[in-house]
């Protein structure tokens, strides 16, 4: 039987020319189109071996040189039209739905499942004191992750002796249909090699990763503030099949102080000053993140008024002096605790030489006396 006179083609068509020949004849003598007819279903059946042969160039230059090749040795990835029903039931084990078809016919499952993968990111949030987020330092944390298995290498699998691939009988490639559209795609069991050489890790069941906790040393520097978040990079989820490692990512929590305030660089505090302090003038210890420190108190300073320590606030991430912030000390007179007769006769007295009304600005203001 000659296969080029069965298309209907000469020995020199193009391939394009045996394909336009191969899909006119299988439209016309498919057994779909002519129900019960044995002429038209043995005439179809050579038309398929005969393009099964002259459609690969390989099989084709064999029969060219008088080698007869067997239509049915399938060794390529193919897809083989024979007909146009997509309406009819999958055919197999190994049917799949119309969408995975294509998904299967170009193998996009297979090359995402073979390239490797970023790792996901870690998101953790550090609690720190308020004088520990001002100076800075470095400081543990406790990160669970996914980290590469050390058995496999990342890879999921591990070598074995190899063996007959049992999902394609060492063929190396799987064929099924969708009503009466065949499909043939290399194994996915063994690659298309036909026999298996490897084996998931049993340690990480093939996934190439493994949940560790470990100790991460964390910078923070000087100065930050509460929701600031660093990355630490290189310390978040291994990647898939060997690819790069993710990054984690640390939200700093500053606690609140006790009695300093922050506003920028500068820290503020209420500073308590006796009443006596505050018209005479005084030197009074003010506690900072350094230690107590003194500070001048000029006389008659009232209530509210704000004394600044320069130099004395928040440092500067870059660790130059002369950005840092300053410690704004605002002034409230408390008064003094009257215990004893003696105090109160002292209180008195000082009225008595300090007779001014200190409520006189408010009358005067409305052009009232402030007597009467």
């Amino acid at each position: 039987m000659n296969l080029y006179t069965l298309l209907g083609v000469s020995r020199d068509a193009s391939v394009d020319e045996i394909e336009r020949a191969y899909r006119r004849l299988a439209r016309r003598y498919h057994p779909g189109i002519n129900p019960g007819d044995r002429v038209a279903e043995e005439k179809y059946r050579q038309i398929e071996q005969a393009y099964s042969v002259l459609g690969d160039d390989a099989r084709r230059h064999e029969y060219d040189r008088g080698v007869v090749a067997s239509p049915a040795a399938e060794g390529r990835a193919s897809v083989s039209f024979e007909g146009f029903d997509f309406s009819g039931p999958a055919q197999g084990p190994l049917a799949a739905t119309f969408a995975e078809l294509f998904a299967d016919v170009f193998h996009e499952a297979a090359r995402e499942a073979a390239t490797p993968s970023r790792g996901g990111d870690i998101g953790l949030t550090i609690r720190l004191d308020f004088e520990s987020a001002v100076r800075g330092g470095t400081f543990p944390l406790s990160v669970l992750r996914q980290d590469r298995c050390p058995q496999c290498a990342g890879s999921g699998r591990v070598p074995r002796a190899a063996t007959a691939c049992p999902a394609c009988g060492s063929l190396g490639s799987q064929r099924w249909a969708r009503g009466h559209m065949v499909f043939t795609k290399p194994c996915s069991t063994c690659g298309g090699q036909g026999r298996i050489v490897a084996q998931p890790c049993r340690p990480c069941r093939g996934a190439g990763v493994q949940a560790r906790s470990e100790v991460v040393t964390v910078v923070v520097p000087p100065g930050l503030e509460s929701g600031a978040r660093l990355a630490v990079p290189g310390r978040g989820h291994a990647g898939a099949r060997g690819g790069p490692t993710g990054d984690l990512y640390v939200t700093v929590d500053v606690a609140p102080h006790a009695f300093l305030r922050r506003e920028g660089r500068d820290l503020h505090l209420m500073l308590p000053v006796a009443v006596h302090e505050a018209a005479l003038g005084a030197r009074v210890r003010v506690p900072t993140l350094e230690g107590p420190l003194q500070l001048r108190v000029p006389p008659g300073t009232p209530s509210g008024r704000r004394l600044r320590l320069r130099g004395r606030g928040v440092p500067s991430p870059s660790g130059r002096a002369e950005e840092a912030g300053d410690l704004i000390a605002e002034v409230q007179i408390v008064l003094p605790p009257v215990r004893d007769e003696r105090s109160k006769a002292l209180l008195r007295e000082f009225g008595a030489l300090n007779a001014d009304d200190v409520r006189a600005h408010l009358f005067a203001a409305q052009g009232l006396e402030p007597r009467g």
